[in-house]
Formats: structure tokens, sequence, C-alpha cells
């Protein structure tokens, strides 16, 4: 007689593993303000039972207490944005983006709604026309990393690679913009990691919260879930579709490509 099904995840760097035993249920995505600033766009999770879930490797991970009645954990390493843990809850929130291989599992239901960014509509095209916004506010969940840099966000790519899957939690949601033009304000909580395939990403070593991406050519991008208010954005297009989760659909009608 066989055992359960079991279902292992890790962050990127592979400094947190963990595993699930049976199902893993239903994941619920969140549009709050909290869960867009610390994964840098929103964050989906999976209410896992306590009693299902196993850390095997927590070298690295890190909680930090966003609210009095929830911590949220990462790794401080690579910035991996990888649990919620409600302390009345009898679950912990595992990112749908984290397990390593197909979850079997889907997308129930979206909350805090009212809250979505303005450069994109929950399960819907985005917006035509996006609020002005020539000055763009940009920080972590704590507050340790602070920023200015000029607006509109304008055109808002959503990628789907495994490395971002990995470190969002999801998929990622990024605009280009002149990292010399960035004005830091706090900075003290920056940490940066050299992600294998190439590219540095920065996140807040404090809350977790994921900032930004330069390539190895220079070029840069912001996480648009990190802006204050409008982005003067919108999202146009998905990238590295090919690598996505097997949890979710794409159904906004935009434009996708397999790779990039």
């Amino acid at each position: 007689m066989s055992g359960p099904e079991i279902h292992r995840g890790s962050c990127h760097c592979g400094q947190v593993t963990f595993e699930v035993s049976g199902a893993i249920p239903a994941v619920t995505v969140c549009h709050c303000g909290q869960c867009r600033r610390w994964s840098g766009h929103v964050f989906a999770a999976a209410p896992v039972p306590r009693a299902a879930f196993r850390l095997i490797r927590s070298d690295a991970l890190t909680w930090y207490q966003s609210s009095a009645h929830a911590r949220r954990g990462f790794c401080r390493d690579c910035g991996a944005s990888l649990f919620r843990d409600g302390a009345k809850e009898n679950y912990i929130a595992v990112a749908g983006g984290a397990f390593d291989g197909p979850t079997g599992s889907r997308v129930g239901r979206h909350i805090f709604t009212e809250c979505a960014g303005d450069y994109y509509t929950p399960a819907a095209p985005p917006p035509l026309c996006a609020p002005r916004a020539d000055r763009l506010e940009g920080r972590c969940l704590c507050g340790g990393v602070a920023f200015t840099l000029p607006g509109p966000a304008r055109r808002v790519t959503a990628c789907h690679c495994r490395q971002c899957r990995k470190l969002s939690g999801h998929f990622s949601a990024s605009f280009d913009a002149d990292e010399a033009a960035l004005t830091y304000s706090a900075r003290a909580t920056l940490a940066e990691f050299a992600a294998p395939a190439g590219g540095t990403r920065g996140h807040c070593r404090v809350c977790g919260s994921s900032l930004w991406f330069r390539a190895r050519d220079g070029s840069f991008a912001i996480e648009a879930g990190c802006i204050e208010g409008a982005t003067g954005g919108r999202m146009e297009s998905h990238i590295f579709v090919s690598e996505k989760g097997d949890y979710y659909g794409i159904a906004d009608g935009l434009p996708q490509h397999a790779a990039w």
C-alpha cells in the first residue's frame, strides 16, 4: 500500500527546502498591499495543513512579523518569498511558485482584488489608461529600503520563468528603468543576490521584499508591486510562459511568448 503523494519545494538558491504530503489545496491569489509589496506583484499560496508540512532545510529561512497576526517566511540569501504563517490559523500558506514540480492544484479564489495595482486587472485585460505618475516611490515592506525614480512605469512585463516564479512565489511583473535615476532615501537593509543563470536581484534582507533585477548587460527592471500608489504602467505581455506553473492559467488576452 503506497503512502500519500509527496510534493517538494525550495527557494531559488536551495538554502530552504520543504515537503508537503498529500494533495496541494487550491491556491489563493492575494492582491493586498502587503503581498504585492513583499512578492513584487501578487502572492499566490496554498493553505497547507500544518500536519502535512515539513521543513527539510532551513539554513537561510528568515521570518518577518508583517502584522500582529502573521509572519512571512523568506530566504535571506536569494530573497525568495515562501510562506505566510498566521498565528491563529491551522495551516501555513505555501507559495505556489516554490514547488519544484507540478502541483496538481489550481487557483481557487482571488482576494483583496480592490487593492490590485493600477497596471493590471485580476483575471481580465489591464486598464487601457493608467493614472499619471511623474514620480514613483518604491519601498520594501519594512521601510528599510526606499527610493524614488522618474515615472511613469509605462510597459510592465509579466515573467513566468522558473527563476522569477521561485523568487516571487508566483510570477513577476516588472518595468524597465534607468538604475542611475534611482534616488535612495534608505538602503541599509538592501541585499543583492547573484542568480546562477546570470543577473542580480535586489531584496530587503529584513522583510524579504523583492525590489529589482539587474541583467548581465546592465539593463535594470523594478518590481511593479514595490511601488507606492499609482505606477502609471500597464501590463502588456507575458514571457517564458513555457515555464509557467501548472496551477494557474493566463486569461487576460495579452500576448504570450514561450521564451524571450
